[in-house]
């Protein structure tokens, strides 16, 4: 929270300060921009956690370079909201794109059976993969695009790394979680179904 002293300073004092390396500065501007800019992601992404995430990283970017802000260019405020439009804009096409990627690898799903003889067994494994369908929808984002991509599109960890951009530690750590997250959900079936799925790593 910002002190009093902050509070009462222009925007122009206190980007100056935040220059000089203020924390109670940012407090203050981001006390006084804060919901506004909330407001304004909100609206656009649709999503308070994305709204959430949006401001914090906004604010977080001007924190380490605060000298991207020209004040000949017009006022503090209208600057940090500009970024929080492009910043939400972004963000709801990176939330689109991980979408349409987790639902072209799912869906594969649908056709996805061990070999095995039998009407029956060609049931059951039309079940469990109906189940992990489900399962998979309660994850995160980026944890249910690893997985995905991982079990039902065939890619090994390195390879879902190059296809979503991120550090192959991260894709492991989000496979880790994932599957002790769909453990839970799925038991028997999950194991069933990794072991069928091979080391992809």
């Amino acid at each position: 929270m910002a002190d009093a002293e902050a509070l009462d300073q222009p925007d122009e004092a206190l980007v100056r300060a935040v220059v000089a390396g203020a924390h109670s500065a940012l407090a203050a501007l981001y006390d006084r921009y804060g919901r506004r800019a909330y407001s304004l992601a909100r609206r656009i992404c649709g999503d308070d956690n994305l709204a959430e995430d949006v401001v914090q990283e906004v604010f977080l970017t001007f924190w380490r370079e605060p000298r991207r802000f020209d004040p000949a260019r017009g006022g503090f405020g209208t600057w940090i909201l500009t970024l929080v439009h492009h910043k939400s804009v972004d963000t709801v096409r990176r939330e689109a794109a991980i979408r349409r990627r987790t639902v072209a690898v799912v869906d594969e799903a649908q056709e996805w059976s061990a070999p095995g003889p039998g009407a029956d067994h060609g049931a059951l494994q039309a079940m469990e993969a109906g189940q992990v369908r489900d399962a998979l929808s309660g994850l995160p984002a980026e944890q249910r695009e690893a997985l995905a991509l991982a079990y039902f599109g065939g890619y090994s960890q390195r390879e879902v790394a190059t296809l979503t951009g991120v550090p192959l530690g991260t894709v492991k750590s989000r496979m880790f979680s994932g599957m002790r997250r769909l453990r839970g959900a799925l038991g028997p079936v999950l194991r069933e179904i990794s072991s069928d799925a091979g080391g992809g790593a």
